[in-house]
Order: C-alpha cells, then sequence, then structure tokens
C-alpha cells in the first residue's frame, strides 16, 4: 500500500507564538509621572496606536477637564477603537489611569507599565504644562484659576493615603496587587531616553 502524501502543516498563528511580545500595553501613573510622554514614544516605536484615557473620560469643555462621561460611555468609546486598532496594527496602547472602571478593557491588555516619578518632579512638570496649554487663564483672575488652583492641589496629594477619589499611590498599589498579567514598574524622573530602553526591556523588546 503506498503511502499518502503528508499534508502540509499550517503555521501556527501569531497568538501562538510563544515568542511574542505583548502589543496591547496600559501605562499608568501620577498625573506629571510622564505616562502620556512614554505612550506616544512607545506608540512610535513600535508602531501602534495610542489612546490618552483623559480624552474618553472627560467630556470636550471649555474650561476642559469639568464633565465625566458615564462608565458605559467611556467603555463604548474606547472598546471598538482597540478592537480596531488590534485588527489593523496588531496592538495598542491605553495611556491613563482607569482603575476599577476599566474592567473590560482589561480584559485584553498583555502588559502593565506603572511609571512611578518623584512629586517635586511631577509637579513642576504639571505646572508648566498647566502654563502652556492655558496660559494667563490659570493664574489669579483668570477663568480657570480656581479650576487649575485645585488640581495642582489634588496632583500634589498623591501620596496622601487618606485620598480615596481619583489616582493615589494607595489605589494605584492596591490595584496593581490584583493585576493578572506582568508588569513593570520604574522611576519615570529619569532622562527620557533611559525610560524609553527600560520600558522595551520591560517588555522583552530591545531597545
Amino acid at each position: 500500500m503506498s503511502t499518502p502524501p503528508l499534508q502540509p502543516q499550517p503555521e501556527p498563528s501569531q497568538s501562538h507564538q510563544p515568542d511574542k511580545k505583548p502589543s496591547r500595553i496600559h501605562i499608568l501613573g501620577a498625573s506629571g509621572s510622564g505616562v502620556s510622554t512614554l505612550g506616544s514614544n512607545l506608540s512610535s516605536i513600535l508602531s501602534i496606536p495610542v489612546f490618552d484615557v483623559d480624552d474618553y473620560y472627560w467630556v470636550l469643555t471649555d474650561p476642559p477637564f469639568t464633565t465625566k462621561r458615564s462608565i458605559p460611555d467611556r467603555i463604548a468609546l474606547l472598546k471598538p477603537l482597540l478592537i480596531s486598532a488590534q485588527e489593523e496594527h496588531g496592538g495598542w496602547i491605553l495611556a491613563g489611569s482607569m482603575g476599577t472602571w476599566g474592567g473590560p478593557l482589561m480584559e485584553d491588555v498583555e502588559h502593565v507599565i506603572f511609571v512611578d516619578t518623584p512629586t517635586e518632579v511631577r509637579m513642576s512638570r504639571l505646572r508648566e504644562r498647566e502654563y502652556k496649554r492655558h496660559g494667563d487663564r490659570i493664574r489669579e483672575g483668570g477663568d480657570m484659576y480656581e479650576e487649575s488652583t485645585a488640581f495642582l492641589t489634588w496632583a500634589e496629594r498623591y501620596e496622601d493615603p487618606t485620598l480615596d477619589e481619583g489616582r493615589s499611590r494607595r489605589i494605584h498599589e492596591d490595584w496593581l496587587k490584583e493585576v493578572k498579567v506582568p508588569f513593570t514598574r520604574f522611576n519615570g524622573e529619569k532622562e527620557e531616553p533611559v525610560v524609553i530602553r527600560e520600558a522595551l526591556e520591560g517588555l522583552g523588546r530591545k531597545p
């Protein structure tokens, strides 16, 4: 009896390749820690889109950051974008803290990066950023003075264990304890090239 010809075996799908690197990434940290900057840099290097959580958390208003979207609306906006990014680019980056409301989005995350930056460094960055964005509107007498002052006061309280709303170290550390995927933690005070290199190494990629 003749032996039947061997059938070509299908190549394993990319999702089952043991050397596949994480391509669905969530970056978080305190305000001013460098989350958005790192997200933008990794997006360029890895050729995958980055989505800033704040763009979907807040309704677009003037002054900005005054009206929150409902949780279902945030998920409804982001979920299709992540699906499309995965199909078209093979991955995505979510930059910004989500906490418990982002559970449906975390189901697809493969790696978490926590950027831990000293308060004095963050606050210097935030004050500079606030003025670049809003100019004299945040000075005393400006229409955004009270809002900007309240934001900076809140951001400076990140290390306060009694802070129970938004971003705080306690909330982030508790959240990280529940993360089911690998995560990388590093100091965001370092020079930008160093931060990028450490992030890539944490993802198992060569800088």
